[in-house]
């Protein structure tokens, strides 16, 4: 009788124990499973982290890439299309965003696709205060600042293994439509007053100067009264890191900043001349090589103008 006591006692607590076992089993794999959920939500918040846009505004800018539009000219996109740059088939090959880095793309290489007075194509943006409109400028005595931060992602080098060169910031001049039909041009072109380059690692920057000090007037509306200075080399190399450029005009100067702590300053008869033109800013890569196989690709992480 005792024997069958303990046999069933054995029984009833191996079952017990069996299905306690079951139990912890079925809540340890509801428990793995909910884990296993949670951390697929983790790395997908981690992937969605990773995936960055560019926050550069582009209400104020066109761009001009280096592909030929129908009418045989550098394709130019201005705003609002241009807000739509990264699903305009024009220009998804020229200017992108790095998702990864948050910076945009502007890519360019040796084309037919030039623009007046030049010989180079570009992926590069024109400042247009009126949205559409190019016809609306500033004058050094108005004032304007352009800071940007950027660097160069890639470039090609010529066949002596040096790298070329790109122009990512200009102040461009521009005629008013009085000043064109006085002088009987045929269209509102003037000199570039500020070309930035990157240049074997290091920023230098050319601007115009007079030939002729004494010149005034109408005179000084002619491309041809003005010349290209010795041009200045910054002292620091950028390579390819990030850095800052700032541009700051006001009447009669021009101030060139590196990194927030490298200056170079124009402040003479000829900025003061130079009071006559309109101007516009432009940002990008204008690629200045016509070598086969040659590229650069110039990546903008900040660009802000003010006025």
């Amino acid at each position: 009788m005792n024997y069958l006591r303990i046999y069933t006692l054995t029984i009833v607590v191996t079952f017990l124990v069996s299905v306690n076992a079951t139990c912890q089993n079925k809540a340890s794999s509801v428990a793995d499973t909910k884990t296993e959920k949670v951390d697929k939500k983790k790395k997908k918040r981690k992937k969605r982290k990773k995936v960055k846009l560019s926050k550069i505004d582009l209400s104020h800018w066109s761009v001009t890439t280096p592909e030929l539009n129908h009418k045989g000219r550098a394709t130019n996109v201005e705003p609002p299309e241009i807000l739509k740059y990264a699903t305009d088939k024009r220009l998804i090959p020229y200017m992108y965003n790095d998702s990864i880095k948050g910076g945009l793309v502007f890519y360019a290489y040796p084309s037919n696709a030039t623009t007046a007075n030049t010989k180079y194509s570009r992926s590069e943006l024109r400042e247009q205060m009126v949205p559409g409109n190019n016809n609306v400028n500033w004058t050094f005595k108005q004032g304007a600042r352009m800071k940007g931060e950027l660097e160069i992602e890639d470039i090609s080098k010529d066949s002596e293994g040096k790298y070329h060169k790109v122009i990512i910031m200009q102040i461009h001049g521009r005629l008013t439509n009085e000043q064109r039909d006085l002088i009987g041009q045929k269209d509102n072109n003037a000199p570039p007053i500020l070309k930035i380059y990157w240049h074997k690692g290091k920023i230098r920057v050319k601007t115009k100067v007079l030939k002729n000090i004494e010149a005034t007037g109408e005179e000084l509306l002619h491309e041809d009264s003005w010349g290209d200075d010795e041009g200045f080399n910054f002292e620091q190399e950028v390579g390819f890191k990030k850095f800052t450029l700032e541009v700051k005009v006001s009447e009669g100067k021009m101030v060139i900043v590196l990194n927030d702590y490298e200056y170079k300053v124009y402040e003479d008869i000829h900025m003061e001349k130079w009071g006559v033109f309109e101007n516009y800013f432009k940002a990008g890569n204008y690629f200045q090589s016509r070598d086969e196989g040659a590229f650069a690709k110039v990546k903008y992480y900040k660009l802000k103008v003010t006025h």
